[in-house]
């Protein structure tokens, strides 16, 4: 029974790898826009006559090997040049070419053609969230990885959609022409769902245009497709397709959030409060380089716990959070978070993992040091 191992143990790899055969795959997927419909298509045009050049090309290699090889008595034919031939080899490429070139050209058109839009969003890249503001509508916010630490560091098992999970997603009307403006706030990244055949470079100083128009509501992921710094796997992209109601309440439910946090820089804070809201936002904006117990990834990230920026004057750690460190992973987080979260996160800090300063940065005080450096 055991005497040919090899076989059996083929079987038994084949009987447990052909269950997944339905759902594995190695072609492109159709996407859920015209425009990734028509890259599909294209794409399939494309293959089906490289097919047919292979078919026909090794169909003639082989077919001259097997009949014509020595061993039959063949004679290689000797001739210095053919006029007929060289006419065919040059003609026939060509027109393949422009075969290939005019559906080609007819879908970039399409893809390029960015005008006339319903709605425009701003697509800001940082390292690593992605921002995204509503032009025209008062509302902007930033997108940030929830997936677990836990399950980034194998302590747990990984989500159905591990590293691919956000805070607050893009969100879309369905039916709607949606136009992106897409650039970068530090280094280079790319804006990519796939769904949406929609792929922009991020690039500090430059603004990218694409567009989509999606029928069929729906979650949609994507990723930076750059190699943005060493949490460029930690950047996915949600977007989330509403019908035109749900989406005009979500929009009106938005604004009167923005509306709401404007008051609450006005509010009269406590400690208490804002140690509570900091505690939030240290874990979405920065638990990933400082670590949740303050312990930061020396040298690179340095402790926060006990450390000069936290325990030392507020101005100085007001300052850094707000302008960054140059030359270093600290970002400015000066227009990334709101007046009441960037006095929340630094007070929580200055209150957190046993510095107990006791020490408030109040939602006014960042109000004044933006209004200072905006003139």
């Amino acid at each position: 029974m055991m005497r040919h191992p090899q076989v059996w143990m083929g079987l038994l790899l084949w009987s447990v790898f052909s269950q997944a055969h339905g759902a594995w795959t190695v072609n492109m997927a159709p996407g859920a826009t015209d425009i990734s419909h028509a890259v599909f298509d294209l794409h399939m045009t494309i293959f089906w006559i490289c097919v047919v050049i292979g078919v026909i090309v090794f169909g003639a290699m082989f077919w001259s090997m097997i009949l014509h090889r020595r061993s039959t008595g063949q004679v290689a034919a000797k001739f210095h040049e053919s006029t007929t031939v060289e006419i065919l080899w040059t003609v026939v490429p060509l027109l393949i070419l422009v075969a290939m070139a005019v559906p080609a050209t007819a879908t970039l058109i399409k893809m390029y053609d960015a005008s006339e839009p319903d709605v425009d969003i701003q697509i800001t890249g940082y390292q690593w969230k992605w921002h995204y503001k509503y032009l025209g509508q008062d509302v902007e916010f930033f997108s940030n990885l929830t997936t677990p630490a836990e399950q980034i560091h194998n302590q747990s098992a990984k989500g159905e959609h591990y590293l691919l999970e956000v805070d607050q997603p893009l969100v879309l009307p369905i039916g709607a022409k949606v136009r992106f403006l897409v650039t970068s706030a530090d280094v280079i990244h790319s804006w990519w769902v796939p769904a949406f055949a929609v792929k922009r470079d991020a690039i500090p100083g430059f603004v990218n245009e694409a567009w989509t128009r999606v029928d069929k509501p729906g979650l949609y992921r994507g990723q930076c497709a750059e190699l943005c710094g060493k949490d460029h796997g930690f950047m996915p992209i949600v977007v989330d397709v509403k019908t035109q109601a749900d989406y005009d309440t979500w929009l009106g439910e938005r604004k009167a959030e923005a509306l709401k946090l404007k008051e609450l820089t006005s509010k009269e804070w406590t400690l208490e409060e804002l140690v509570a809201r900091g505690d939030k936002v240290y874990h979405t904006a920065c638990v990933s380089c400082h670590q949740a117990e303050g312990q930061g990834l020396p040298p690179m990230f340095p402790a926060l716990k006990g450390s000069k920026i936290a325990t030392g004057p507020v101005a100085d750690h007001l300052n850094i959070v707000f302008h960054g460190k140059p030359g270093t992973a600290m970002a400015a987080f000066g227009k990334q978070l709101s007046e009441v979260d960037l006095a929340a996160v630094i007070t929580y800090e200055r209150n957190a993992w046993g510095n107990n300063k006791g020490d408030m940065v109040t939602p006014k005080e960042v109000l004044a040091l933006k209004q200072a450096e905006s003139k």
